[in-house]
C-alpha cells in the first residue's frame, strides 16, 4: 500500500516504520509516471516488511525543501528513521529491489 505523505505527517512515518521509500514526484512529470507502476509493485510484494511513501512536491514545499529534492522522481531510502540512500530518475525494478533487499538483511 502506498501512503501519501505530506508536510506534516512524514516525521512520524520516519519513526514508526523500521524502513521506508519516499517517491517525490508531480503529476506533470513524465519520468514520475514511468517509475509509478514500479512503487506500486514493490509496496504490494513487500507489504508489512517495508513502507512506500509518495511526496507530491507541488504540494509540499518544505519537505521537498528539508530533504534537498531538486530533480523528480526522487526515491529516498530512510531506515530505522534516517536516510541511507537516494535514487534520482527513472531506475529499474530490480534496481529498487536489490536495495530493499539488501535493507531488510541488514
Amino acid at each position: 500500500m502506498l501512503i501519501q505523505i505530506n508536510d506534516n505527517d512524514f516525521h512520524n512515518l520516519l519513526i514508526s516504520n523500521k524502513i521506508l521509500i519516499v517517491d517525490f514526484w508531480a503529476e506533470w512529470c513524465a519520468p514520475c509516471r514511468m517509475i509509478s507502476p514500479i512503487i506500486e509493485e514493490l509496496a504490494l510484494k513487500y507489504d508489512k516488511k517495508v513502507a512506500f511513501g509518495k511526496v507530491n512536491v507541488d504540494l509540499n514545499e518544505k519537505l521537498s525543501s528539508e530533504y534537498n529534492i531538486r530533480s523528480i522522481p526522487t526515491l529516498l531510502f530512510f531506515k530505522n528513521g534516517g536516510l541511507i540512500d537516494n535514487y534520482i530518475g527513472v531506475t529499474t525494478k530490480n534496481v529498487i529491489e536489490n536495495k530493499i533487499e539488501t535493507l531488510l538483511k541488514n
